[in-house]
């Protein structure tokens, strides 16, 4: 295993995530974990997931996830509900207006991904890679 081919890997993970950030932020004042959050829940069995199974298809610590649940309520995309079987467990639940952000900001992911990735600079062990994902 060439460690080298593992960081050039994450460098261009790097860049493309911060190219969704601000196409994101620009057009839908959304971030993207927030966006990721949406598409998770609005996938998910009734829209919506425990507070742990969020954090960890984002990729969050519980603190992390927390607080963009909170972001998320506040711009009224989530709401919180408690767990029927155990009071202590909270779920994010989708709501329509966060079905709506979503809809209207998939477009936008989905070019600002096919542009990073067709204007990132990559070598010939990568190249096959961002082909098989542009095509």
């Amino acid at each position: 295993m060439d460690p080298t081919r593992w960081d050039e890997l994450t460098t261009l993970h790097a860049r493309v995530e911060h190219d969704l950030e601000r196409a994101l932020k620009r057009a839908h004042n959304l971030g993207l974990s927030e966006y990721r959050a949406l598409c998770h829940l609005s996938t998910a069995h009734g829209g919506e997931l425990r507070m742990q199974d969020l954090a960890t298809r984002i990729g969050l610590n519980q603190s992390s996830v927390s607080r963009l649940a909170a972001r998320l309520e506040a711009d009224g995309l989530t709401r919180r509900d408690l767990c029927p079987a155990d009071r202590r467990g909270v779920y994010s639940v989708i709501t329509d207006t966060g079905r709506q952000a979503l809809a209207t900001a998939a477009p936008t992911y989905a070019q600002a991904l096919e542009d990073s990735l067709r204007t990132q600079p990559v070598g010939a062990t990568l190249a096959p890679l961002v082909s098989a994902l542009l095509a």
